[in-house]
């Protein structure tokens, strides 16, 4: 059985055809419901940690990071509140590399005598921060463009700030590109990527928290009670 309604799996359509499927022996069929009970728990269990965090994001000192990091493409907002709640205070590095560096995103180096060779990532560092990175970076496969939700997450922002994610947008692209052309691996792309995705970040955080920008106003979600 080949699903063939639609494009993408573990979209509601996709689970509604798995509900139809009848298999042949009693213990295949316990066996599929349990997989999906399992799916649709874990699902629910998303959703309510994302309204968590959102729940909590209008009392955070951080808030307005969080908000600008998602003018970039690809960062919503769980993403982005990662990224802050790991990093904190961009102001601490000097320079986008210092960031990097801090991630493991930058290549480790073998020295013997006067030769020296740049290896893989060095891994080390904030691995929380890395694999959301490297995660965001995938989306700058695509070709440029300001979809009408990040249109509109822009319209309250600081141009400064929707300026850089614009710009994060051609240069990304265009390395990604490139580097494909050049018979990179796709994995490979895009840690490339996600290292120089990280100088980006690193921008917008710091545009942010030199520019005393207060942030979205939000209201503080209301308890049941109340």
């Amino acid at each position: 059985m080949v699903y063939e309604a639609g494009k993408s799996a573990w979209t509601a359509a996709h689970l509604r055809w798995l509900a139809t499927l009848k298999l042949e022996h009693a213990a295949q069929q316990i066996a599929l419901q349990e997989y999906l009970h399992a799916v649709t728990e874990a699902t629910a269990r998303i959703g309510r940690l994302e309204q968590a965090m959102r729940d909590t994001l209008p009392e955070w000192g951080l808030t307005p990071v969080v908000q600008a990091l998602q003018a970039m493409r690809g960062v919503q907002l769980v993403a982005a509140m990662t990224l802050v709640a790991e990093l904190q205070d961009f102001l601490r590095f000097d320079n986008p590399r210092q960031l990097m560096a801090y991630v493991g995103l930058v290549p480790g180096e073998h020295s013997s005598g006067p030769k020296r060779r740049q290896g893989s990532i060095t891994k080390a560092g904030n691995s929380a921060a890395r694999r959301m990175l490297v995660e965001v970076a995938w989306h700058y496969q695509h070709s440029p463009r300001v979809s009408p939700i990040i249109a509109k997450r822009h319209d309250a922002l600081p141009k400064g700030v929707t300026d850089i994610a614009w710009k994060a947008q051609l240069r990304l692209n265009a390395k990604f590109k490139r580097l494909v052309a050049r018979r990179v691996l796709k994995n490979k792309a895009v840690v490339a990527v996600a290292r120089e995705l990280t100088g980006f970040v690193w921008a917008i955080g710091r545009e942010v928290q030199t520019s005393g920008w207060q942030g979205i106003k939000t209201e503080p979600a209301r308890s049941a009670a109340d």
